[in-house]
């Protein structure tokens, strides 16, 4: 009988006779002294009472007294006989289960104290199949129990004479290699009469044991298998094994001699990481990372409940904060997810009143909770006694000395907590009690980052000349008020460009009818928020549960009604997706309670007097310092200690608390606001009606929930064509440099929190990554780097841009034309039977087709008139853009409609702020970016490019003083917009007395050649395709893209001749321009299927191209593409295979992928299984569908096909780190659209050759070396200790994968710095 099912009957047993006792009503007395487990059973008695049964009446079946004691004397020795069983086979298995936490049962349970922390109590049908007391035979146990006896006894014999009989083989074979006895896997050998049978426990946490000393066991043990399976084979062994093995077939030696060496190979990787691993354990290096765990389980729940326990305290409901925390500490269930943060929060409220008693009962119920105080408890403690005059001065020394015992200093105290208001004041004064000359010491800050890129530049800066910006000190401070004031409105109106227009006498009466209906729907909205609220918070809901009432208190009420209107006058007129909607509602109800938050907790006071201090850095008219701005901050925050801290104060809310919180503002626009229906058109039946529809609409095959304004609504907001825009002030770019980033959580706006790195809604991976790494230091230099470049807005080509937008657009310039230009939708009735089925299905699609239409106008007009009414609202201002990133490390501007990285239109209209002479060179590097920008000459040199654009320098000027009415030769280019402004610059400059003293704000780019491509080459030192992307020196530039594009043309016509009719239709049409977005992007990761779509879309621009042949065509020449390709970049694509076949067995073993930067920054894959999950509302259920929860399996396809793409691009986002940190240190202006870098005409060489010198020492470091450690060491340790099963094959073909790094060509990298075309 196996160790479980011995388990299984022993507890059965135990339940049934716990019934019967019930049942006869034995004391508990009497149990005691029939079993001496009595003690110990599963149920709870009342004192004084016997323990029943109230539900069932069982007083038909209860026997008489003496039967039962007999009965239970009998199973009292059965369980003795299966206790005994137990221990036997305990002994028997203990090499199984020696490192597993099994708990076995022992004999019955009948007191008080389950084993399992719950009383088995089963439903009545379990009751229902309990033996009666007349099925036992008289006097049957007591033989069964002697046979039992005898029985256990003669195995015990058994057991010690093959015991005897083992140990006499072990020492005649002790020079004998043992064999193993189960699949060559067990290290083992278990007696012949013993089970075999194997219990699987849960995995022990990897704390228990220190990486150093789990490892070489490990590896000990894997060499001992892999000794042990070399002669084992891949079947199932038989009992003819041993036999078998010595009469093999000769032509197996080969097969054997190979796994032999394969398996001597993984002790020999084994062995190396081993070392590896003792190494980095015993080094400096931070923890490694574990995944999942309890944290990341509990994690959104706990962020629920931190944040509903904050918005409590905020809005000043007390008591009900405390009520909830007791609530959820009641219950075990919910408590294991409390953490002590949560009880600190209701230790903050404590010590501001200064109640001590309070304070200690909270810590009280830590410790019941199982969690240790930590330093926000202690500092809560200590504030409290520092606001009590009355506190002696010992309960304070005994509070330190706790605080000693719990291994926390009084320094970690002021250097690790997040204070608000006063309260470090208080703390400080409450040690100062005990100890009047304590002065906190300011903790160690590294300075700079431990990457040897960047050694140079943290270290020898004895020649750096570090810009400043054209400001004096009072300038700057006067507009960080500015900034200040925007950003504590939290929305800024400004003029729309379409208010610019005439106003009619229609265009009047309808935005006096929008503003009146405005004022009408205030009042409604703010009665219908406070009756909910009234509602809300006199609901008899239990304490536990989380409620929205706290959240619709942090603001005043017409606050929210503010952010509602707002909403409903930027709903498009197709209408919204009710989870968008919701979502915009509920981050800018956010983003106003972070704004009040750090009013409330006095930060707005210290960051005013740092920031004016901080001015002393950038402004001109101050001496020059040799310290970056983030060490500048950090230093000035060391200084001016006192008060709160500026740093982390806010917490985030989850995502669905955000999307419950606008789920319900939504519901009540949609209940309450109306309209009169007669309002454009009298009618005698006037009735309201809603202005907001709540319907449902298909996206692919889901159903969505959308919310639709009334036409009416749509109609008056269309004709009024208001002159006024409201937008939150967080797209605004700011009107002051930013604040530099100096941690995850700070930096960019003053006030609007912002995230360091943008992520999926409800994703925290990464920002856990982030915090756990401490080495960001060049991250945040780089991304306050690109934050300090100071803008303008080019006024003269805005200007015309306004007036083309303002008069019916021109799609050829890319400027969207008005809604009066959309097509009309025609109206038909379906119902009519003149219409014949096939003319009702074309009216249907020509209905559809035109509603498309319309839509996508709608959206491309308004992204236009957003646009262009930022950059006219801020015409006269200089400007910054603060940045942040994505989890790869490639950086945006935070501002997300008005920045360089938008489309022709936008990067047009912005120009440096700082302007430099053009010097000697600086005229050429302008007419050679005008040239770039044309698209034209892309396979001749820079001479060729210059001499061409000497030639129509007719054609430049007259495009820069006659745009709409000369030649209009700009606007053939394919960058029109941008060619004009550089037409403009340079006839400027021609015009000047010296050109060369012409002060120019112009940006000229550098774009890179492929440069997805230029890493892989140089990764693999690829010498053809090195070549094929520039970054080997040529005289004119490769075009890598033409180069593709000829050789599909040679394999084309070959096929052509052979007869292949698709090859002799595409004759004439394949063209650099068919075949470069494809090119681009299988770098990437794009797949033939998508490389067909795109090569789809470019043959249907081409009007002669015959529409029949498209699907053909676009699947003959993505298989040419892809095969042209291969052959050009071999190394290219073993990398690419390398590290997609990496992934793919990376996330089989149930990890997602990860790897670290060459400047440090960590990244990790955020695919995983989606889950669904349903948020509840009064609307509808929304259907969340999501992808990115950590606790889910990871999806294997989404992370191998996007580990490649995602791979370089954390490549390309270092190089260009580099690159801006060593211009900035060399005094430039420099910024970047990902692998395009802008600076000023008179500084292109200076940032052409920075930019080969980094591209060069980024790779001369061992990459891919460095990737295949990390990965072994993050997904191949510890060393699994067992080689039966499909684990450790899975195991064993990882290692081999990773440390099996691709072969590297014979390029010579340093040639880079000769390249012309490199980047150009």
């Amino acid at each position: 009988m196996s160790l479980l099912r011995v388990c299984s009957l022993a507890k059965r047993v135990s339940r049934r006779s716990l019934f019967e006792k019930c049942a006869v009503r034995v004391s508990f007395a009497d149990c005691c002294r029939m079993c001496g487990t009595g003690r110990n059973g599963a149920l709870r008695r009342t004192p004084g009472t016997l323990l029943y049964f109230p539900i069932r009446n069982i007083s038909s079946i209860i026997p008489k007294s003496e039967e039962a004691k007999k009965r239970v004397l009998e199973q009292s020795q059965l369980l003795d006989v299966l206790e005994a069983r137990i221990q036997q086979l305990q002994t028997d298995v203990v090499l199984d289960v020696q490192h597993s936490k099994v708990q076995f049962i022992k004999s019955p349970s009948y007191g008080r104290g389950a084993s399992s922390g719950r009383a088995p109590r089963g439903p009545p049908q379990e009751k229902a199949d309990i033996p009666k007391s007349g099925q036992t035979a008289k006097g049957g146990s007591k033989s069964q129990a002697s046979r039992w006896m005898e029985k256990l006894t003669q195995e015990k014999k058994n057991k010690l004479k093959k015991q005897q009989h083992l140990e006499q083989k072990i020492q005649k074979g002790a020079k004998e290699k043992v064999p193993a006895k189960s699949k060559g896997a067990k290290k083992s050998v278990m007696p012949p009469g013993t089970t075999h049978k194997t219990i699987s426990a849960p995995k022990t946490s990897r704390g228990g044991k220190k990486v150093s000393e789990e490892i070489p066991a490990a590896v000990s043990s894997a060499a001992t298998v892999a000794t042990a399976g070399k002669a084992a084979a891949p079947h199932k062994p038989s009992k003819q094994k041993g036999r078998n093995s010595k009469n093999k077939d000769p032509g197996e030696g080969g097969v054997a001699q190979g796994r032999a060496e394969e398996l001597a190979k993984v002790e020999e990787l084994e062995k190396r990481l081993n070392q590896q691993v003792s190494h980095w354990t015993s080094s400096s290096c931070p923890e490694r990372p574990q995944e999942g765990g309890r944290t990341t389980a509990c994690g959104e729940m706990l962020l629920s409940i931190h944040s509903y326990l904050e918005a409590c305290v905020f809005g000043g409901d007390i008591e009900r904060a405390h009520r909830f925390l007791l609530s959820q500490h009641r219950v075990m269930s919910r408590r294991k997810v409390l953490n002590t943060d949560v009880y600190n929060i209701m230790m903050r409220v404590w010590a501001k009143k200064g109640t001590l008693n309070q304070i200690g009962r909270i810590f009280i119920l830590l410790e019941e909770a199982g969690l240790k105080p930590n330093l926000g408890s202690y500092c809560a403690a200590l504030e409290s006694m520092g606001r009590n005059p009355n506190c002696s001065p010992k309960v304070i020394s005994r509070c330190l000395n706790q605080m000693e015992e719990d291994g926390l200093s009084v320094d970690s105290l002021f250097s690790s907590c997040v204070f608000r208001q006063d309260e470090r004041d208080m703390v400080l004064k409450a040690i100062r009690a005990v100890h009047p000359d304590y002065q906190p010491r300011p903790a160690p800050h590294a300075s700079h980052s431990s990457s040897p890129l960047v050694h140079d530049f943290y270290t020898q800066r004895e020649h750096h000349t570090y810009p400043k910006l054209d400001f004096t000190r009072e300038q700057l401070q006067e507009r960080f008020k500015r900034q200040l004031h925007v950003e504590q409105a939290c929305t800024v109106t400004l003029d729309s460009v379409e208010g610019i227009k005439p106003v009619t006498e229609n265009m009047a009466k309808m935005r006096g009818l929008l503003a009146e209906q405005r004022a009408q729907w205030q009042k409604i909205l703010l009665q219908a928020l406070r009756e909910s609220k009234m509602i809300l918070a006199n609901t008899n809901s239990k304490d536990y549960r989380l409620n929205l009432y706290p959240y619709l208190c942090l603001l005043e009420d017409r606050e929210y009604v503010d952010i509602m209107i707002q909403s409903v006058a930027n709903l498009p007129p197709s209408g919204e997706s009710l989870k968008i909607l919701a979502r915009d509602l509920g981050n800018r109800v956010y983003t106003k309670y972070c704004v009040q938050q750090k009013h409330q907790n006095h930060t707005v006071d210290k960051l005013e007097r740092i920031y004016n201090a901080f001015t002393d850095l950038l402004a001109k008219d101050t001496q020059v310092y040799n310290v970056l701005p983030s060490e500048q901050w950090c230093n000035l925050e060391m200084e001016q200690s006192s008060g709160p801290t500026l740093q982390g104060g806010e917490t985030s809310w989850p995502y669905m608390v955000t999307l419950e919180l606008g789920t319900y503002l939504v519901d009540l626009m949609v209940k309450n606001l109306k309209i009169n229906s007669d309002i454009l058109n009298p009618a005698p039946d006037r009735k309201l009606i809603p202005i907001l529809y709540h319907m449902y609409t298909f996206r692919s095959t889901r159903q969505v929930g959308f919310i639709k304004p009334h036409p009416i609504l749509t109609q008056m907001q269309q004709e009024a064509m208001e002159a006024k825009l409201t937008f939150d002030s967080y797209v605004m770019p700011m009107l002051c440099p930013p604040v530099p980033w100096t941690s995850v959580r700070f930096g960019a706006y003053l006030l609007t929190p912002a995230k360091l790195m943008r992520t999926v809604e409800g994703a925290t991976q990464h920002e856990q990554l982030l915090e756990k790494c401490q080495d960001l230091h060049a991250v945040f230099d780089s991304l306050n780097q690109l934050g300090n470049c100071a803008w303008r807005i080019n006024k003269p080509l805005l200007d015309i841009i306004i007036s083309i937008f303002n008069d019916r657009g021109s799609e050829k310039l890319d400027i969207p034309p008005p809604m009066s230009e959309a097509p009309r939708i025609p109206h038909f009735n379906q119902h009519d039977p003149a219409y014949t089925a096939t003319e009702r299905a074309h009216m249907k699609r020509e209905v559809i087709n035109a509603k498309k239409k319309s839509s996508e106008m709608h959206s491309l007009r308004m992204d236009a008139l957003y646009k262009l009414s930022i950059a006219n609202h801020i015409r006269d201002e200089v400007f910054w853009f603060p940045h942040n990133m994505d989890f790869r490390g490639r950086t945006y501007p935070c501002p997300p409609y008005f920045n360089h990285l938008g489309s022709d239109v936008t990067r047009a209209t912005l120009v440096f702020a700082e302007g430099k002479p053009l010097g000697p060179k600086g005229l050429d590097w302008l007419k050679i970016h005008l040239v770039n920008l044309t698209g034209l000459k892309k396979r001749s040199s820079l001479q060729g490019r210059l001499e061409y654009a000497d030639t129509i320098m007719e054609d430049i000027l007259d495009s820069a003083d006659n745009p709409l009415n000369g030649k209009k030769w700009w606007m053939n280019a394919d960058e029109p917009w941008q060619a004009l402004a550089c037409c403009m610059e340079i006839a400027n400059a021609v015009r000047s007395p010296d050109p060369t003293r012409f002060i120019s704000h112009f940006p000229v780019h550098q774009d890179g050649s492929c440069n997805g491509l230029q890493h892989y080459a140089a990764l693999g030192r690829d010498v053809i395709g090195a070549t094929s992307v520039n970054l080997m020196p040529c005289e004119v530039p490769q075009d890598v893209y033409s180069g593709v594009a000829q050789q599909v043309e040679e394999l084309r016509a070959r096929d052509a001749e052979n007869g292949l009719k698709i090859a002799q239709v595409l004759e004439g049409f394949i063209s650099r321009k068919v075949v470069k977005q494809t090119v681009m992007t299988v770098v990437y990761g794009v797949t033939r299927y998508g490389g067909r779509l795109q090569i789809e879309k470019r043959l249907k621009e081409i009007d002669d191209f015959p529409k029949d042949h498209i699907w053909d065509a676009s699947h003959y020449l993505v298989r040419l593409v892809f095969s042209g390709l291969k052959e050009m970049f071999t190394g290219t694509r073993e990398i690419q295979d390398w590290l997609t076949e990496s992934a793919r067995l990376i996330s089989k073993s149930g990890h997602t992928v990860e790897w670290v930067t060459p400047l440090g920054l960590p990244v990790i894959q955020p695919y995983h299984r989606a889950r669904n999950q349903v948020l509840k509302s009064s609307m509808q259920h929304i259907n969340l569908q999501i992808n990115h929860d950590a606790t889910e399996r990871p999806d294997t396809v989404k992370q191998k096909n996007a580990f490649p793409p995602n791979f370089i691009h954390s490549l390309d986002s270092t190089h260009m780190m580099l690159t801006s940190l060593y211009c900035y240190s060399a005094g430039l202006t420099f910024v970047s659209v990902h692998d395009c870098f802008w600076t000023h005409a008179l500084t292109v060489d200076t940032m052409n050759k920075v930019c080969r010198e980094q591209f060069v020492a980024l790779h001369s470091q061992p990459i891919l070396q460095e990737l295949s450690d990390f990965l072994l060491m993050k997904y191949c340790t510890p060393i699994p200790t067992e080689a039966r099963g499909k684990k450790y094959q899975e195991y064993r073909r990882l290692l081999l994968l990773l440390s099996k790094v691709p072969q590297t060509g014979d390029f010579d990298l340093r040639r880079v710095k000769e390249s012309t075309y490199f980047f150009s």
